[in-house]
Protein backbone atom coordinates (compact mmCIF):
# COMPACT_ATOMS: atom_id res chain seq x y z
CA UNK A 1 0.00 0.00 0.00
CA UNK A 2 1.18 3.36 -0.67
CA UNK A 3 2.20 5.65 2.31
CA UNK A 4 0.31 8.84 3.11
CA UNK A 5 2.75 11.31 2.87
CA UNK A 6 3.51 9.73 -0.82
CA UNK A 7 -0.04 10.21 -1.84
CA UNK A 8 -0.17 13.51 -0.11
CA UNK A 9 2.51 14.56 -2.57
CA UNK A 10 1.07 12.48 -5.66
CA UNK A 11 -1.94 14.86 -5.15
CA UNK A 12 -0.55 17.90 -4.93
CA UNK A 13 1.80 17.78 -7.74
CA UNK A 14 -1.43 16.50 -9.81
CA UNK A 15 -3.24 18.95 -9.12
CA UNK A 16 -0.52 21.83 -9.89
CA UNK A 17 -0.06 20.17 -13.46
CA UNK A 18 -4.31 19.83 -13.85
CA UNK A 19 -4.81 23.18 -13.07
CA UNK A 20 -1.94 25.00 -14.75
CA UNK A 21 -3.47 22.87 -17.65
CA UNK A 22 -7.00 23.72 -17.87
CA UNK A 23 -7.04 26.83 -15.92
CA UNK A 24 -8.58 29.17 -19.11
CA UNK A 25 -11.38 26.61 -19.47
CA UNK A 26 -12.02 27.19 -15.90
CA UNK A 27 -12.57 31.01 -16.32
CA UNK A 28 -14.88 30.19 -19.35
CA UNK A 29 -17.21 27.82 -16.81
CA UNK A 30 -17.31 30.29 -14.55
CA UNK A 31 -17.98 33.55 -16.98
CA UNK A 32 -20.48 31.43 -18.55
CA UNK A 33 -22.33 30.48 -15.33
CA UNK A 34 -22.66 33.94 -14.12
CA UNK A 35 -23.97 35.09 -17.15
CA UNK A 36 -28.06 36.13 -17.09
CA UNK A 37 -30.18 36.91 -19.47
CA UNK A 38 -30.41 40.20 -20.30
CA UNK A 39 -26.56 40.58 -19.94
CA UNK A 40 -25.17 38.01 -22.31
CA UNK A 41 -21.55 38.52 -22.91
CA UNK A 42 -20.16 35.35 -24.20
CA UNK A 43 -22.28 32.74 -26.49
CA UNK A 44 -19.53 29.78 -26.12
CA UNK A 45 -16.32 28.60 -24.30
CA UNK A 46 -14.41 29.73 -27.89
CA UNK A 47 -15.98 33.01 -28.25
CA UNK A 48 -15.36 33.91 -24.18
CA UNK A 49 -11.80 32.69 -24.13
CA UNK A 50 -11.13 34.85 -27.74
CA UNK A 51 -12.86 37.93 -26.26
CA UNK A 52 -10.73 37.68 -22.78
CA UNK A 53 -7.91 37.49 -25.13
CA UNK A 54 -8.45 40.65 -27.03
CA UNK A 55 -9.73 42.75 -24.17
CA UNK A 56 -7.15 40.92 -21.01
CA UNK A 57 -4.54 39.48 -23.11
CA UNK A 58 -3.30 36.18 -22.72
CA UNK A 59 -2.46 36.21 -19.09
CA UNK A 60 -6.08 37.24 -18.74
CA UNK A 61 -7.27 33.57 -19.42
CA UNK A 62 -4.88 32.88 -16.17
CA UNK A 63 -6.83 35.53 -13.84
CA UNK A 64 -7.09 34.20 -9.98
CA UNK A 65 -4.78 31.38 -11.16
CA UNK A 66 -2.58 32.12 -8.04
CA UNK A 67 -5.05 31.30 -5.58
CA UNK A 68 -5.55 28.09 -7.45
CA UNK A 69 -2.10 26.78 -7.84
CA UNK A 70 -1.92 27.77 -4.22
CA UNK A 71 -4.63 26.24 -2.45
CA UNK A 72 -5.58 23.56 -5.19
CA UNK A 73 -1.90 20.97 -3.72
CA UNK A 74 -3.75 20.88 -0.29
CA UNK A 75 -6.90 20.56 -1.48
CA UNK A 76 -6.69 17.82 -3.44
CA UNK A 77 -4.10 16.01 -1.38
CA UNK A 78 -7.22 15.95 1.41
CA UNK A 79 -9.52 14.81 -0.88
CA UNK A 80 -7.10 11.73 -2.09
CA UNK A 81 -6.00 11.23 1.09
CA UNK A 82 -9.19 11.18 2.94
CA UNK A 83 -10.87 8.39 0.66
CA UNK A 84 -8.35 6.47 0.63
CA UNK A 85 -8.42 6.51 3.93
CA UNK A 86 -12.02 6.06 4.54
CA UNK A 87 -11.45 3.47 1.87
CA UNK A 88 -9.01 1.42 4.11
CA UNK A 89 -11.25 1.89 7.39
CA UNK A 90 -14.60 0.72 5.50
CA UNK A 91 -12.68 -2.59 4.14
CA UNK A 92 -11.03 -3.28 7.60
CA UNK A 93 -14.29 -6.10 8.08
CA UNK A 94 -14.55 -7.39 4.96
CA UNK A 95 -15.23 -7.17 1.20
CA UNK A 96 -15.65 -3.40 0.54
CA UNK A 97 -19.09 -3.14 -1.28
CA UNK A 98 -20.37 0.01 -3.34
CA UNK A 99 -22.00 1.81 -0.80
CA UNK A 100 -18.95 1.82 1.38
CA UNK A 101 -17.54 2.75 -1.75
CA UNK A 102 -19.75 6.09 -1.85
CA UNK A 103 -19.59 6.38 1.39
CA UNK A 104 -15.69 6.77 1.42
CA UNK A 105 -16.20 9.54 -1.30
CA UNK A 106 -18.79 11.36 0.86
CA UNK A 107 -16.19 11.63 3.67
CA UNK A 108 -13.75 12.77 1.31
CA UNK A 109 -15.75 15.53 -0.56
CA UNK A 110 -16.78 16.55 2.90
CA UNK A 111 -13.40 17.08 4.14
CA UNK A 112 -12.07 18.59 1.26
CA UNK A 113 -14.83 21.90 1.36
CA UNK A 114 -12.47 22.86 4.46
CA UNK A 115 -9.88 24.62 1.67
CA UNK A 116 -12.11 24.19 -1.55
CA UNK A 117 -14.93 27.42 -0.46
CA UNK A 118 -12.56 29.80 0.58
CA UNK A 119 -10.37 28.99 -2.95
CA UNK A 120 -13.50 29.14 -4.98
CA UNK A 121 -14.52 32.33 -3.36
CA UNK A 122 -11.44 34.24 -4.15
CA UNK A 123 -11.34 32.61 -7.63
CA UNK A 124 -14.76 33.28 -8.87
CA UNK A 125 -14.23 37.07 -7.91
CA UNK A 126 -11.07 37.18 -9.72
CA UNK A 127 -12.31 35.14 -12.89
CA UNK A 128 -15.75 37.19 -13.16
CA UNK A 129 -13.53 40.40 -12.55
CA UNK A 130 -13.20 40.91 -16.35
CA UNK A 131 -16.42 40.03 -17.48
CA UNK A 132 -17.83 42.56 -15.21
CA UNK A 133 -14.92 45.27 -16.79
CA UNK A 134 -15.97 44.15 -20.62
CA UNK A 135 -19.64 44.26 -19.77
CA UNK A 136 -19.34 48.10 -18.79
CA UNK A 137 -17.36 48.68 -22.15
CA UNK A 138 -19.25 46.63 -24.57
CA UNK A 139 -22.73 46.83 -22.31
CA UNK A 140 -22.92 49.87 -20.88
CA UNK A 141 -26.92 49.55 -20.16
CA UNK A 142 -26.07 47.26 -17.55
CA UNK A 143 -24.09 48.84 -15.26
CA UNK A 144 -25.67 50.44 -12.71
CA UNK A 145 -25.76 54.50 -12.51
CA UNK A 146 -22.69 56.17 -11.38
CA UNK A 147 -20.81 53.02 -11.12
CA UNK A 148 -17.00 54.32 -11.17
CA UNK A 149 -14.52 51.98 -12.89
CA UNK A 150 -12.33 50.21 -10.38
CA UNK A 151 -8.99 48.20 -10.67
CA UNK A 152 -9.46 44.84 -10.23
CA UNK A 153 -8.53 43.63 -6.83
CA UNK A 154 -5.89 41.10 -6.05
CA UNK A 155 -5.98 37.88 -4.08
CA UNK A 156 -5.04 39.46 -1.15
CA UNK A 157 -6.58 42.82 -1.00
CA UNK A 158 -10.01 40.71 -1.30
CA UNK A 159 -9.25 38.21 1.93
CA UNK A 160 -8.48 41.29 3.38
CA UNK A 161 -11.61 43.20 2.72
CA UNK A 162 -13.89 39.77 3.36
CA UNK A 163 -12.44 39.21 6.44
CA UNK A 164 -12.51 43.20 7.47
CA UNK A 165 -16.27 43.00 6.66
CA UNK A 166 -17.75 39.66 7.62
CA UNK A 167 -14.87 37.72 9.01
CA UNK A 168 -13.85 34.37 8.06
CA UNK A 169 -17.71 33.49 7.20
CA UNK A 170 -16.79 36.20 4.30
CA UNK A 171 -14.47 33.67 3.13
CA UNK A 172 -17.08 30.25 3.75
CA UNK A 173 -19.92 32.26 1.70
CA UNK A 174 -21.63 29.29 -0.23
CA UNK A 175 -20.19 26.61 1.95
CA UNK A 176 -23.57 24.76 1.80
CA UNK A 177 -23.47 24.82 -2.10
CA UNK A 178 -19.95 23.64 -1.78
CA UNK A 179 -20.93 20.71 -0.01
CA UNK A 180 -24.04 19.87 -2.11
CA UNK A 181 -21.37 20.02 -4.80
CA UNK A 182 -18.58 18.21 -3.50
CA UNK A 183 -20.15 15.89 -1.83
CA UNK A 184 -21.99 14.26 -4.73
CA UNK A 185 -19.18 14.43 -6.90
CA UNK A 186 -17.02 12.41 -4.84
CA UNK A 187 -19.71 9.94 -4.09
CA UNK A 188 -19.78 9.65 -8.40
CA UNK A 189 -16.35 10.03 -8.78
CA UNK A 190 -14.53 7.45 -6.56
CA UNK A 191 -16.63 4.41 -6.75
CA UNK A 192 -16.70 4.66 -10.57
CA UNK A 193 -13.49 5.37 -11.09
CA UNK A 194 -12.55 2.64 -8.91
CA UNK A 195 -14.72 0.12 -10.76
CA UNK A 196 -13.45 1.51 -14.22
CA UNK A 197 -10.20 0.68 -13.37
CA UNK A 198 -11.17 -2.32 -12.33
CA UNK A 199 -12.55 -3.84 -15.49
CA UNK A 200 -9.09 -2.97 -16.78
CA UNK A 201 -6.80 -4.43 -14.67
CA UNK A 202 -4.55 -7.03 -16.76
CA UNK A 203 -4.49 -10.10 -13.79
CA UNK A 204 -6.58 -10.40 -10.40
CA UNK A 205 -3.93 -8.59 -7.87
CA UNK A 206 -2.07 -6.71 -10.51
CA UNK A 207 -2.52 -3.30 -10.96
CA UNK A 208 -4.28 -1.34 -14.28
CA UNK A 209 -2.28 -0.48 -17.19
CA UNK A 210 -0.83 3.50 -17.44
CA UNK A 211 -3.55 4.09 -19.94
CA UNK A 212 -6.63 2.61 -17.92
CA UNK A 213 -5.78 4.43 -15.04
CA UNK A 214 -5.61 7.62 -16.88
CA UNK A 215 -9.16 7.00 -19.08
CA UNK A 216 -10.72 5.82 -15.54
CA UNK A 217 -9.55 9.21 -14.24
CA UNK A 218 -11.07 10.82 -17.27
CA UNK A 219 -14.49 9.24 -18.00
CA UNK A 220 -15.42 9.11 -13.89
CA UNK A 221 -14.54 12.95 -13.61
CA UNK A 222 -16.20 13.94 -16.36
CA UNK A 223 -19.35 12.20 -16.21
CA UNK A 224 -19.32 13.43 -11.80
CA UNK A 225 -19.04 16.80 -13.16
CA UNK A 226 -21.90 16.91 -15.31
CA UNK A 227 -24.14 15.29 -13.09
CA UNK A 228 -23.31 18.10 -10.58
CA UNK A 229 -23.49 20.93 -12.59
CA UNK A 230 -26.52 22.56 -11.52
CA UNK A 231 -25.17 22.67 -7.87
CA UNK A 232 -22.21 24.38 -9.40
CA UNK A 233 -23.86 27.00 -11.52
CA UNK A 234 -25.55 27.70 -7.81
CA UNK A 235 -22.85 28.30 -6.08
CA UNK A 236 -20.64 30.22 -8.42
CA UNK A 237 -23.84 32.65 -8.62
CA UNK A 238 -23.91 32.77 -4.92
CA UNK A 239 -20.03 32.89 -4.32
CA UNK A 240 -20.18 36.17 -6.81
CA UNK A 241 -20.10 39.67 -5.17
CA UNK A 242 -20.04 41.92 -7.61
CA UNK A 243 -23.19 41.87 -10.42
CA UNK A 244 -24.46 43.68 -13.35
CA UNK A 245 -27.79 46.56 -12.57
CA UNK A 246 -30.06 43.99 -14.70
CA UNK A 247 -28.81 40.91 -12.86
CA UNK A 248 -30.16 39.01 -10.15
CA UNK A 249 -29.11 38.60 -6.27
CA UNK A 250 -29.94 35.82 -4.21
CA UNK A 251 -30.04 34.72 -0.39
CA UNK A 252 -29.03 31.18 -0.67
CA UNK A 253 -29.48 28.23 -2.16
CA UNK A 254 -33.58 27.77 -2.50
CA UNK A 255 -33.67 31.75 -3.64
CA UNK A 256 -31.41 30.74 -6.49
CA UNK A 257 -32.73 28.08 -7.39
CA UNK A 258 -36.33 30.10 -7.56
CA UNK A 259 -35.18 32.84 -9.36
CA UNK A 260 -33.24 30.19 -12.10
CA UNK A 261 -36.17 28.40 -12.76
CA UNK A 262 -38.53 31.63 -13.45
CA UNK A 263 -35.84 33.97 -15.16
CA UNK A 264 -33.85 31.82 -17.25
CA UNK A 265 -35.38 28.33 -17.03
CA UNK A 266 -34.11 24.67 -16.13
CA UNK A 267 -31.93 25.05 -18.87
CA UNK A 268 -29.42 27.82 -17.50
CA UNK A 269 -28.40 24.47 -14.61
CA UNK A 270 -26.51 23.72 -17.51
CA UNK A 271 -24.81 26.50 -18.22
CA UNK A 272 -20.69 25.46 -18.23
CA UNK A 273 -21.82 21.96 -18.60
CA UNK A 274 -19.18 20.91 -21.05
CA UNK A 275 -16.40 23.19 -19.87
CA UNK A 276 -16.57 21.77 -16.11
CA UNK A 277 -16.77 18.58 -17.66
CA UNK A 278 -13.32 20.02 -20.00
CA UNK A 279 -11.69 21.00 -16.92
CA UNK A 280 -12.43 17.54 -14.60
CA UNK A 281 -11.79 15.19 -17.12
CA UNK A 282 -7.89 16.16 -17.37
CA UNK A 283 -7.34 17.36 -14.13
CA UNK A 284 -8.35 13.50 -12.51
CA UNK A 285 -6.65 11.84 -15.44
CA UNK A 286 -3.81 13.71 -14.65
CA UNK A 287 -3.93 12.30 -10.80
CA UNK A 288 -4.65 9.15 -12.03
CA UNK A 289 -1.30 9.19 -14.19
CA UNK A 290 0.38 10.62 -11.04
CA UNK A 291 0.03 8.11 -9.06
CA UNK A 292 0.16 5.32 -11.00
CA UNK A 293 3.81 6.75 -11.93
CA UNK A 294 4.97 7.36 -8.43
CA UNK A 295 6.10 10.15 -8.25
CA UNK A 296 5.44 11.08 -4.50
CA UNK A 297 7.38 7.52 -3.81
CA UNK A 298 10.73 8.76 -6.31
CA UNK A 299 10.51 12.13 -3.95
CA UNK A 300 10.41 10.20 -0.88
CA UNK A 301 13.08 7.81 -1.69
CA UNK A 302 15.78 10.80 -1.54
CA UNK A 303 14.68 11.39 1.70
CA UNK A 304 16.84 9.63 4.82
CA UNK A 305 15.07 6.53 6.16
CA UNK A 306 14.80 6.27 9.71
CA UNK A 307 16.23 3.21 11.50
CA UNK A 308 14.42 0.88 13.19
Amino acid sequence: AVRLPAKLINGGIAGLIGVTCVFPIDLAKTRLQNQQNGSRLYTSMSDCLIKTIRSEGYFGMYRGAAVNLTLVTPEKAIKLAANDFFRHHFSKDGKLTLLKEMMAGCGAGTCQVIVTTPMEMLKIQLQDAGRIAAQRKLMPETVPAGTVETKSPTAMQLTRELLREKGIAGLYKGLGATLLRDVPFSIIYFPLFANLNNLGKRGVDGPAPFYVSFISGCLAGSTAAVAVNPVDVIKTRLQSLNRGSTEDTYSGVTDCIRKILRNEGPSAFLKGAYCRALVIAPLFGIAQVVYFLGVGEFILSFLPKKDN
